[in-house]
């Protein structure tokens, strides 16, 4: 079964806390990062300010990506947060998350989207995931979030 992708709504937030909360890679102090960007989407209006979109199932949300365009730079844009509730993972709904965020960046004129990840050995299956999907690593910054975790990052370029 194929998820809904939609924008998120102020009711889906509780669940998608949820879900960070039960990531395991991402630690306490992140969660409340990827919280302010929540709150800063959900505080525009207008939704432009990192846009979020939600997958839901059966009237569950099961995962949320956010994304925004890179200041100061022509058609360039950054994958902030992107994650799957862990007893739906590795059913496509990444996979389907991901594609809905690049359409969306495709249809705003972006032309190059960056992940930025870590090099620690649990993030191996997010690395994996996101060379899968013609994600290329084109730098890595040695001890950037802390002694022997690199800053691992991700390009994509879209075609027109």
């Amino acid at each position: 079964m194929r998820p809904r992708i939609r924008p998120m709504s102020l009711k889906d937030k509780p669940s998608l806390m949820q879900i960070l909360h039960n990531t395991q890679e991402f630690k306490p102090s992140e969660v409340i990062v990827a919280e302010e960007l929540i709150d800063c989407y959900l505080g525009d209006a207008t939704g432009a300010t990192y846009p979020t979109l939600v997958a839901e199932m059966n009237s569950e949300i099961v995962g949320y990506i956010c994304m925004g365009p890179t200041p100061l730079t022509e058609g360039t844009w950054d994958i902030y947060w992107m994650t799957v509730a862990l007893d739906k993972q590795g059913k496509g709904i990444g996979s389907v998350l991901l594609k809905s965020a690049e359409d969306k960046i495709q249809k705003a004129k972006g032309r190059l989207i960056f992940i930025e990840t870590s090099s620690k050995p649990d993030y191996e299956k997010t690395r994996m995931f996101h060379r899968s999907r013609g994600y290329e690593v084109v730098c890595q910054v040695a001890d950037f979030y802390a002694p022997g975790d690199d800053k691992v990052i991700f390009r994509k370029r879209l075609g027109f």
